[in-house]
Order: structure tokens, then sequence, then C-alpha cells
């Protein structure tokens, strides 16, 4: 699959887009366009590429992206239920020409900017605006954007919030190149739990070894085998809190046949070890407030 260049029509009662989408999975190739999106998945969970990041979700994943920043949802494993999000679309002069340096959005205007590299907003803060989500599908048109606004407000003011995509990554790539960089990713998808060469991955582009492992540390601003083992551990990652499943066998599971470098990559990406992350995670997840 390559990006793909994607038009949004907003609808003919609005200057914005905002959409309730479900699909038996995210299946959408990586893409950018114009616009600004906001998405709230409400159930799913999968991998997320935006840029050069990559991350699991799963629901109330609430990211906000800007203009021509590639990015998709890729459904992993087996999904109980439909997979399904609200997205928020607009153009940066959807309120006219200069709204955004008008002292009033000051904030906004500052979170817009760091859109530019993918934010991701904590758990509780998505959680305390869902309903807020569900209401903008429903509103006439002037109180849509108006709590569109208050939404941008709300989140511009967040402390706890993640920038996704690393300096250094080139959004102008040309079709080949997004060809290229989406076979890799499709091919890691369907072989990461086995060995991987560099030999292999350089053939499935046509490229000699060295070629590729230059074009993919100038594109993504890190080497092939640094986004391989970000991968694996994402995916070790989900095996550690989705399952019972022992460490050692999630580490053989997501490909490494070493478990003192797979306990090196983890703490690499982690910042802790795989045991630590598990039993934090049970923890923040047991304790974790219902807000409304």
């Amino acid at each position: 699959m390559k990006a793909h260049y994607e038009p949004i029509v907003p609808l003919a009662s609005n200057s914005f887009k905002a959409a309730f989408q479900e699909k038996k999975e995210f299946d959408y190739p990586w893409h950018y366009h114009p616009e600004y999106e906001l998405t709230y998945i409400l159930s799913s969970h999968g991998v997320r590429y935006v840029g050069n990041n990559i991350e699991n979700f799963s629901e109330d994943d609430l990211i906000l992206l800007g203009p021509e920043l590639p990015h998709c949802w890729k459904n992993t494993g087996i999904q109980k239920t439909s997979s399904s999000a609200i997205v928020i679309q607009w153009k940066e002069d959807f309120l006219g020409e200069g709204w955004i340096k008008r002292c009033e959005f000051e904030a906004i205007h500052s979170l817009l900017k760091l859109s530019n590299k993918g934010l991701k907003f904590h758990k509780s803060t998505s959680l305390k605006i869902r309903e807020k989500f569900y209401k903008l599908l429903k509103l006439p048109s002037f109180e849509k954007l108006i709590l569109l606004l208050e939404i941008l407000q709300q989140l511009a003011k967040e402390k706890n919030v993640q920038v996704l995509c690393e300096q250094g990554f080139s959004y102008n790539l040309n079709y080949t190149d997004n060809e290229r960089i989406n076979t890799v990713y499709q091919y890691i998808k369907d072989h990461y739990s086995k060995r991987i060469t560099l030999r292999k991955m350089a053939a499935e582009v046509n490229m000699s070894e060295e070629y590729f492992s230059r074009f993919f540390s100038k594109v993504m601003n890190k080497s092939f085998f640094t986004f391989l083992n970000e991968y694996r551990i994402n995916a070790a990652c989900k095996l550690l809190i989705e399952t019972d499943l022992p460490v050692t066998q999630a580490c053989y599971s997501c490909g490494y046949g070493s478990i003192p470098f797979f306990y090196r990559q983890f703490k690499k990406f982690k910042g802790l070890s795989p045991l630590t992350y598990k039993l934090n995670y049970k923890k923040i997840n047991t304790i974790m407030p219902l807000i409304s």
C-alpha cells in the first residue's frame, strides 16, 4: 500500500466534518490530507502509525493530527466487536483567513502548531470529553461549531500530552518511496514473529541492503532494526496485558530468540522491565475512574 492523498469533503451544512465511522475492521491505507484531524477510537484495538511513530491503540485512543501528516490505524488480532470511531476534520481556514492568530484562540493556536507532529492525549482526558464527541454528531450547525471550539480549548489546556512523531520524519515522499515504506509496514506486520533479515527486507523493495538501509534511515529518522524492534516490543506489550502468557513466551512469540536481548529492547523502548510493565498496567487499569 502507499500513502494515499485523501480529499475530505465537508458536509454542506457545516464548515468542518464530524462523522461516526463503524466497520468490521479498520483497513484504511496509510494516507494524508490537508485537514487537521481529531480521532476518538470508540471500540477497536491494533497498531497506529503516525509519521515515524508506531504504537498500539485501543478503546478511548484520542489523537490530534496536523495537515499532511501520514497516518493509519490497523487492526491486529481478533476483534470481538466492530471497529468504531468519531473523526473530526477541518481545514486551517475553516473559520476564515487569519482566525487562528486572534488573541482569543491563543491556546488553540499553540495546540494546532504542536499537532504537526501528532498528539496523543491521556485516557483520563479522553474519558472526560467522550460524551462531547457523541453530542457533536447530533447538534445543529452553530452549536456544533461552538462545541468543537470548546473541545479544542479543553485539549489545549491539558498538560499530559504525548508528541508522537519524532524529529526528522520526511513528509514529502514521492510515489515510489511511499510504496516502499508501506511494503515494509506490511511485511513487518506479517512476519514480525519470525526472523527478518536486512537482505530479505531489501529484496522486498527491490533495493540493495546498503541502499535500503540508507533510504529507510533517511525517511524515518531511525534505522530499520530500531523500527522492527519497536514494532516487536509493542506486540509484546499487547500480549503481556491481554493474555496470561509468561514473559518468556511473549519474547519468543514476537520474534526474539534471546531473552536478555528482549529485556534490553523492552527497557530501551518502555523504560522498565516486561513484568513491571504488566503489573503497572493492571494497577492503572484497576484504579482508573469512570468519568462521565
